[in-house]
C-alpha cells in the first residue's frame, strides 16, 4: 500500500497522521512476538516467553470442536495440569515447551459467523495474538504488559482505552485485584464491572478450567480478553480452586489492525485490499467481502489438510466453496494466488497448487447442480417478482423440492431469495424435512400419535431410553439442547438434537452414565392426560415439528426424591419402570447439519 494511498484513506475518514501509529499486518505480528519473546527485540520487549508456531486449523486430539477456534486450544493439557510444559512432549512439536510462558499467532475459524460475513466486522477465518502462562505470572504482570503494549508499542492514547473486570456473583467474588491494578494506569470511570456472561470465561463443555476475565477496548471496540484461569467447574456447576493458576490472553488481530491503520472496517486493511482489488467492479460490496473472506478461509483449511465433504468440518469447507462459486464467473485462481502471496510470508504451509486443485474439483462438481437449480429457482420466483403473488415468502413445498430433487443447498436458496426481497420459512422447511425422513420409514414401522414406532418390546424400551437420553444431554450440555429429529426401532434408537459443536468423548461417557444410573434406579414412568397449556406450564418438552390438540399425553420420569428427571409430550408406548430397559450404550455421535448433532444408541438386558 503506497504512502499516498494511506494518507488519502486517513484523510477520508477524518483521521490525522498524528492520531495513529500506522502499522502493517506483518509488522503487528512481529512487534507482538518481539514484545513477549524471551530474547526481546522491541523497545520494551523480553518478557520471557517461548514463541510457538500456530497449530493446525484441524484440532489434534480435541473432539470438543470441529475446528481450532482460539489460541489456547493447543495448550489445554497445560491449563488443566494433565501435562507439564517443562517435561511432557507437545503434540505438534514432539518435545517439551521448556517454558511455562508462551506466545503465538494462531490461525482460527468460527462457524457461528458464516451467515454474518459481509458486514463490517464478521469473519470466518481470523488470527489471534496470544500469550499464555501455565502456573507462573498472573494478574499484575498481565495487566501491566497489556497497557504497556497498547500505549508504548502500539502508541494508542490512554484516553482511547477502557476495560471491564468481573463484578462478582454468589459463586465468585468481585475481581478486586484486577480493578486495583488497572486503577494505577486508568481513571476509575474507565474501569467497568461486568456480569458473569461477559467477564467470566469457561468452561468449554460441561466441566473444565475457568476464571474471571478482563475485556479491553479501544474506541469502544473490544481488542483483547485477559482470562485468569483459577477454577475448575464441575458438571453440577460448583467451582473448586485449581492447584495451578493460568493466564490465557487473546488479542483480536483483525480488530487491532483496523485501529492501528485508522480505518473503518477490516476489509479496508492491508489484509483484504489486495484481494478485494482483484474482484469485478460490478459486484456488490457485500459479495466482494464474502468472497474475500471465504477464499482466505478455503486456502487455509485446504492447506491444513481438510477436504470438502458432506460431514462435519468438510461440510463447512464445501459450504464456503459452493457459496462463492454461486456468485458467477470469477477468476478464483488469481484470488488464491493473491492469498498465498499475502500470507505465505508468515504462513509457509499455504500450498497454492493443492488449494487450486481442491477448489476447482469442487467447482466442477457443483456447476451442473448450480445451473439446474438456478433455472428452477428462477421459474419459481418469477411469479413472485412479477407481482402475481403478493406473499413474499416462498412456498415451502417449492423450496423443499429444490433441496430434495435438485440438490440445491438450503443456505443458497435462502441467500438467493434474500437477494430478490423474498423470505424462506426455515422452521417450516425443517419440519417438512423431518416429516420426509419419517415417511421414508413407514414401510417398516407402525404409526401412533406422537411418533413412528412399532410395538415390539425392545422398541418400547428404546423409546423410553430416548427420553432418558434427551434429559441426560440437557444435563451435560445445557438446556439449549432440544430434539430436532428421532427414529426408534428394535435395533437401536436415534436422536438428532441442537448443539453447536461436537460432543466430546468425556461428555458422551457422562451422558451414558447418567442414563444407566436412571435405569438402575428403577424410576417410575408416569403417563398423564392434561390440557396442553398445563403441560407447557409444567415444562414438558414437545417433539420438534409436531402439532398437538388441546389435550395431550405427557410422560414423566420421576427421580426417587420425587423430582422430575424427564417430562415430554408423547403418545407412547413406554415401559412402566426404567429398570426394564437394561444396559444403555451409545454407539455413535456425528454431525448431520450445521448446529445439529446425532446420537445412535441401544439397550440390552
Amino acid at each position: 500500500m503506497s504512502v499516498l494511498f494511506q494518507l488519502f484513506t486517513l484523510a477520508k475518514i477524518g483521521f490525522t497522521c498524528s492520531k495513529i501509529n500506522y502499522m502493517t499486518s506483518q509488522e503487528l505480528r512481529q512487534k507482538f512476538l518481539n514484545f513477549f519473546s524471551a530474547k526481546g527485540g522491541s523497545a520494551s520487549g523480553g518478557k520471557g516467553h517461548t514463541i510457538v508456531p500456530s497449530s493446525s486449523l484441524i484440532p489434534e486430539n480435541d473432539p470438543s470442536v470441529l475446528l481450532t477456534t482460539a489460541g489456547m486450544q493447543q495448550f489445554k493439557p497445560y491449563f488443566t495440569g494433565a501435562a507439564d510444559p517443562m517435561k511432557d512432549n507437545h503434540l505438534s512439536f514432539g518435545h517439551p515447551l521448556g517454558n511455562k510462558n508462551v506466545a503465538s499467532v494462531q490461525k482460527s475459524f468460527r462457524t457461528s459467523d458464516i451467515d454474518e460475513v459481509g458486514d463490517d466486522t464478521h469473519l470466518t477465518f481470523f488470527e489471534m495474538l496470544g500469550h499464555f502462562s501455565f502456573g507462573d505470572y498472573f494478574k499484575k504482570e498481565t495487566i501491566a504488559w497489556t497497557y504497556e503494549l497498547l500505549t508504548e508499542e502500539f502508541k494508542i492514547s490512554p484516553e482511547r482505552i477502557r476495560v471491564t473486570v468481573f463484578g462478582g456473583d454468589k459463586s465468585v467474588p468481585f475481581d478486586e485485584e484486577s480493578f486495583s491494578v488497572w486503577s494505577k494506569v486508568l481513571p476509575k470511570d474507565k474501569i467497568g464491572k461486568g456480569v458473569r456472561a461477559d467477564n467470566f470465561w469457561g468452561p468449554v463443555g460441561s466441566e473444565g478450567p475457568c476464571g474471571a476475565c478482563n475485556e479491553v477496548y479501544v474506541d469502544d471496540v473490544e481488542v483483547a480478553t485477559l482470562v485468569f484461569v483459577e477454577y475448575y467447574s464441575k458438571v453440577d456447576g460448583s467451582l473448586e480452586k485449581l492447584d495451578q493458576k493460568g493466564v490465557d490472553v487473546g488479542w483480536g488481530f483483525e480488530r487491532l489492525i483496523v485501529k492501528l491503520q485508522g480505518l473503518k472496517n477490516v476489509f479496508e486493511t492491508d489484509l483484504f485490499t489486495p484481494i478485494m482489488s482483484l474482484l469485478p467492479n460490478d459486484l456488490d460490496e457485500r459479495k466482494k467481502r464474502i468472497i474475500a473472506d471465504h477464499i482466505r478461509a478455503i486456502s487455509f483449511l485446504v492447506s491444513d489438510g481438510l477436504r470438502p465433504s458432506n460431514k462435519e468440518a468438510g461440510y463447512v469447507l464445501r459450504r464456503l466453496m459452493r457459496r462463492i462459486i454461486s456468485y458467477g464467473e470469477i477468476n478464483f485462481s488469481i484470488l488464491i494466488h493473491k492469498v498465498v502471496e499475502v500470507y505465505s510470508i508468515y504462513y509457509s504451509e499455504l500450498n497454492e497448487g493443492i488449494i487450486n486443485s481442491e477448489f476447482h474439483d469442487e467447482y466442477s462438481k457443483f456447476k451442473k447442480t448450480l445451473a439446474r437449480g438456478l433455472r428452477k429457482f428462477n421459474e419459481i420466483t418469477e411469479t413472485y417478482m412479477n407481482g402475481k403473488l403478493t406473499d413474499r415468502c416462498l412456498s415451502t413445498y417449492a423450496v423443499f423440492d429444490l433441496y430434495q430433487s435438485d440438490g440445491f443447498p438450503f443456505d443458497l436458496i435462502k441467500e438467493k431469495a434474500k437477494e430478490r426481497g423474498l423470505d424462506v420459512d426455515e422452521v417450516a422447511f425443517q419440519r417438512m424435512l423431518e416429516g420426509h425422513q419419517k415417511l421414508s420409514r413407514t414401510s417398516s414401522v407402525g404409526t401412533f400419535k406422537g411418533g413412528l414406532v412399532d410395538h415390539e418390546p425392545q422398541t418400547i424400551k428404546h423409546h423410553t431410553a430416548h427420553h432418558l437420553l434427551l434429559a441426560a444431554l440437557r444435563q451435560v450440555l445445557g438446556n439449549h439442547v432440544l430434539q430436532r429429529g428421532s427414529n426408534v426401532s428394535s435395533e437401536r434408537l436415534r436422536i438428532d438434537f441442537a448443539h453447536p459443536e461436537k460432543v466430546t468423548a468425556e461428555q458422551l461417557k457422562k451422558v451414558e452414565e447418567i442414563v444407566n444410573k436412571a435405569i438402575e434406579s428403577d424410576l417410575e414412568v408416569k403417563k398423564e392426560e392434561m390440557p396442553k397449556v398445563e403441560a407447557e406450564k409444567l415444562g414438558a418438552l414437545a417433539e420438534f415439528g409436531a402439532k398437538y390438540g388441546d389435550t395431550v399425553s405427557v410422560y414423566t420420569i420421576l427421580n426417587k426424591d420425587g423430582s422430575v428427571f424427564s417430562r415430554e409430550f408423547c403418545g407412547g408406548p413406554h415401559v412402566n419402570r426404567t429398570e426394564e430397559i437394561g444396559n444403555f450404550k451409545i454407539i455413535k455421535e456425528e454431525a448431520v447439519a450445521a448446529g445439529i448433532r446425532r446420537i445412535k444408541a441401544k439397550s440390552e438386558k
